[in-house]
Formats: C-alpha cells, structure tokens, sequence
C-alpha cells in the first residue's frame, strides 16, 4: 500500500468561502451529524455534482470520510473534483483523504471546518 503524501498545512484564507463551496460544508456537516461519525465530508466533481459521506469504522474497514467522499464520486464518473471539504474536531487534514482528493484535482482547494461549520482554513497545494 503506497504511503500517503505529505500533507499541507491547513492554511487561514482570510475570505469567505464561494457559495457553492458553503454547501459543501452543510452537506459534510449533515453527514457527520447522521450518524454521529467523528468526520463528515463533501467534494464537487466537474459537473458540479456533489457526493457526502460520513467516516467509517468497523472490524474490516476503516475509511475516513473524505476518502469514501471522493470513492463515490469516482465511482459515479467524476474524472476530476473541484473542491472538497472536511467537518471535523481535529485541526488538520488526514493524509489518506489529502491524498484521495489529489488523485482526482492537483489543486482544488481542501477546506476544513469545525463541527459548528466554522472554517478553519484551506489546503491549496
């Protein structure tokens, strides 16, 4: 299994967050609040479609929301995302799902945000 990369301080933006990046941020937060996982995630795909999940953890399988977040996407086509984002109590970016979201985007921005959906900043790189 290949390592993750490296993962990118989450950096403050200082800007608001676009609309359509806003509604990724109440879908990985509806998410999250389901099923009560420790994380929720939303990414856009290049269409414009939009694929939530929540993290998994059970005996044989483990995956955090951003990754099945992505897997979904790519599995309904997505070649390429453009934004994504993360609702979770940690402070900075898993790098499994850091590393999902670039196999399909080099540079869509990886916004994460607190539980209150606050954004806590941006990973750009």
């Amino acid at each position: 299994m290949p390592e993750s990369p490296a993962v990118p301080a989450v950096r403050s933006t200082g800007s608001e967050l676009s609309a359509e990046d806003g509604k990724l941020v109440i879908l990985a937060r509806g998410a999250r609040g389901r099923v009560g996982a420790v994380e929720g995630a939303a990414v856009r795909d290049q269409d414009g479609r939009t694929y939530a999940a929540a993290s998994v953890s059970l005996p044989s399988l483990t995956i955090t929301a951003l990754q099945l977040a992505v897997a979904s996407a790519a599995a309904a086509g997505a070649t390429r995302l453009e934004a994504a984002v993360v609702v979770t109590e940690a402070s900075t970016l898993d790098g499994a799902g850091y590393a999902a979201v670039r196999d399909l985007a080099v540079d869509a921005p990886v916004h994460v945000a607190g539980p209150d959906g606050t954004v806590l900043g941006t990973v750009t790189e």
